[in-house]
């Protein structure tokens, strides 16, 4: 599943082609993609909107637009492409949005929502929090402080992962980027958050920050899902990576479940205290 850093990559690869533009008409191939409105609700709405801005809060991505906010979720398979207006739809489109030209003049094209597994999800709504209202903060916001982070990790009695996993805690991070912001932070996926000391939450939020960021100038990574073209993969730390050695110390990667969730760890270098 796409996670921070691949649905900014995508955020900022899709915003040249479609701010400023108008959508003309909707094609709703699968019905159980839209979350909300209803299908003819979305199809009236949506036509005549401009699409003013194109950006991410989460996972979401969030296309601001005159009157609503389309907010797409990709989940395991989901993908958006710019295509030309005549080209056949696939097999695996679901929706699909016609498109005015932009003001530089380049030709008709669409905006399309494919998703081989059907997991991912689309709303439309005047109200954003509706849809986001239960989110945490952002690990880019001015929120997220290493004392936010300390004060809400002991005011909990969680394991670490599901914590951070956890998007009404901290949006954003999912499977891979925990791994790695927490072997940075040398901290255990399964100690538990109210055990955790200041100077440990000082080097969590660093790490997080530093991982995401990484993977941000790497475009994401090109791993358990059929994202394209990121590279962040040739540089995991820990995830994926059972049996090789940790690049800190040499002590062989090991594979732990933890909340039903592949988990990567080096044993020596983040110990349960």
């Amino acid at each position: 599943m796409p996670e921070l850093p691949e649905v900014e990559t995508i955020a900022r690869g899709l915003r040249p082609h479609l701010v400023g533009r108008t959508i003309l008409s909707a094609d709703l191939r699968w019905a159980r993609t839209l979350a909300i409105p209803s299908a003819r609700k979305f199809r009236e709405q949506v036509q005549g909107q401009r699409i003013e801005e194109v950006g991410r809060r989460a996972k979401f991505l969030s296309l601001r637009l005159t009157d609503y906010h389309l907010f797409v979720h990709l989940r395991m398979s989901g993908d958006l492409y710019i295509k030309e207006a005549d080209t056949a739809p696939e097999k695996h489109d679901r929706l699909i949005l016609m498109l005015s030209p932009l003001p530089k003049g380049e030709g008709q094209e669409k905006l399309v929502f494919n998703d081989t597994r059907k997991f991912g999800r689309v709303w439309l709504t005047a109200n954003p929090d509706e849809v986001l209202g239960d989110l945490g903060p952002e690990p880019f916001s001015g929120e997220f402080t290493p004392q936010w982070l300390y004060e809400n990790l002991r005011a909990r009695h969680r394991q670490l992962k599901p914590l951070l996993l956890d998007q009404s805690f901290l949006a954003g991070l999912g499977n891979i980027y925990t791994d790695e912001a927490l072997h940075r932070a040398k901290l255990h996926p399964l100690a538990a958050s109210d055990s955790v000391k200041r100077k440990q939450a000082e080097a969590l939020h660093e790490s997080i920050r530093t991982v995401l960021s990484e993977g941000i100038r790497r475009n994401g990574a090109s791993i358990d899902w059929v994202y394209r073209g990121g590279e962040f993969q040739n540089y995991f730390r820990v995830y994926g990576r059972e049996g090789e050695p940790c690049p800190v110390c040499g002590t062989p990667i090991q594979r732990l479940v933890v909340g039903q969730r592949g988990t990567h760890v080096c044993p020596r270098c983040q110990k349960v205290e």
